[in-house]
């Protein structure tokens, strides 16, 4: 049974050093109670409690990392079946298959690819952060890919079934912490000696969840616990139903076999690639750690990275910018000035599209929670007398030679209001679509 706060609280040091990131012992033990931090943190723990709690305060499914410093990803370490019951932490890694199949020109393209694939969205870096390096019998054209992909800033999964090359390859890239794939009932102590010897992670590739769990518990009686499980299943509602069958074990039924990230392939479910995207998806949802997909391409990636970050965000903490005043397109004393609230959705698309109108504008983000404009203003957090307030307060009037303001054209109810809030001003109605801004700029006369 997981131990609370308080209890935790009693085996910690009490130095309140702070050295966890945390201000005292207290907070630290609630964080870790919680599963919010790591119990390794804490550098002046006694051998006797670290034991006592390291136990106690591991999620039921491990947090396992591939890589090492700024390219390192971290998966698992989940505590509940749906994200509206807490939230889920570490989102599913995506990995690009290159294979010793594929000639130079393409292995180079696919390199390229995990470096231009890459988006920004409300103030976030959406990319893949893996590449699966598949030997299909050719073992110097597969050691010759790893010792690239050692220089590129990505985490490596290593696919081979020789034992000699795989050792070959983690001579190469052991300084990289790649995931070793895959142990399998006919090499199982051998692939994770190797685990052992060189402290890397490693998958296994049963059959099923029954043939899984006999290799976890070979490797965990090994003393190993970074492992990823592969149950073999390339059937999509198969595949499915064992996601959750592994989730719910390992969460609600304790089932210390079966409390590992897993590894998904929709490469190998279909040779159609938008149906691969779409089998994708759901494994974003229900419950991969690794997703390994044939191919990117922008028009099918992106919708990924996109639902990987709308599911693995707090629910109940909505993304906010910060308030203050933003200036876009290097705006003068001339400049129009725009208000709006300070969800970040809202502000990251509606300072693009002042962008991309290149007209210099004073964008105004006001304080409303992190909620979106009409919700705001429904919850009286955005109307007349609080975005009056707000103007007066921000300094705006001291960047501009005149009293002109913009409003969001969803919220022209509170133009009466906000006239009295700021007598002398002009409160001009902006359009009620983002996608409107750019034209709506350029026509306006300050």
């Amino acid at each position: 049974m997981a131990l609370t706060g308080i209890q935790i609280f009693k085996l910690l040091p009490k130095t309140n050093c702070g050295e966890c990131k945390f201000p005292t012992c207290l907070a630290f033990a609630m964080a870790l109670a919680s599963a919010k931090t790591e119990l390794d943190l804490c550098p002046h723990i006694s051998q006797e409690s670290k034991e006592q709690l390291s136990d106690s305060s591991a999620p039921p499914i491990r947090q396992v990392s591939i890589g090492v410093g700024d390219n390192a990803i971290k998966v698992g370490g989940e505590t509940v079946m749906f994200r509206h019951e807490k939230t889920f932490f570490n989102k599913p890694g995506f990995a690009i298959l290159i294979t010793t199949d594929m000639d130079d020109d393409e292995i180079q393209k696919r390199f390229s690819k995990l470096g231009y694939l890459q988006y920004e969205r409300v103030g976030q870096v959406l990319k893949p952060e893996l590449v699966a390096l598949k030997d299909t019998g050719n073992r110097e054209k597969f050691l010759a890919i790893v010792k690239k992909a050692c220089n590129e800033p990505y985490g490596i999964m290593l696919m081979s079934g020789n034992l000699d090359t795989m050792r070959a390859a983690l001579d190469i890239s052991k300084e990289n912490k790649p995931l070793i794939y895959a142990a399998t009932l006919d090499n199982c102590e051998a692939f994770g000696s190797l685990a052992k010897e060189y402290s890397c992670p490693i998958a296994v590739k049963g059959q099923g969840l029954e043939g899984v769990s006999v290799l976890t518990d070979k490797l965990a009686g090994m003393g190993l616990k970074d492992i990823f499980i592969d149950t073999s299943t390339r059937e999509i509602k198969e595949g499915f139903q064992e996601q959750v069958i592994i989730r719910r074990a390992a969460l609600l039924n304790k089932v210390k076999s079966l409390g590992f990230p897993t590894i998904t392939f929709p490469c190998e479910m279909t040779g159609d690639i938008m149906k691969e995207a779409l089998i994708a998806s759901a494994f974003v949802a229900k419950y991969a750690g690794i997703i390994v997909l044939s191919d990117f391409s922008g028009e099918y990636l992106f919708p990924l990275l996109l639902q990987r970050m709308n599911i693995y965000t707090d629910p109940q903490r909505p993304m906010t910018t910060k308030e203050g005043i933003y200036p876009v397109n290097n705006p003068n004393e001339n400049a129009p000035v725009l208000v709006t609230c300070n969800f970040s959705l809202t502000y990251f698309i509606v300072s693009g599209e002042i962008e991309n109108s290149r007209v210099p504008t004073w964008l105004c983000v006001m304080d409303t929670e992190g909620l979106s404009v009409m919700t705001a203003w429904a919850a009286g957090k955005f109307v007349g007398d609080t975005v009056g307030a707000f103007i007066k307060k921000c300094g705006i009037s001291e960047k501009i030679a005149h009293k002109k303001i913009v409003i969001p054209g969803y919220s022209a109810i509170i133009m009466g209001d906000l006239e009295e809030e700021l007598p002398g001003w002009g409160i001009l109605i902006g359009p009620r679509e983002a996608a409107n801004i750019p034209s709506y700029l350029r026509a306006l006369k300050i």
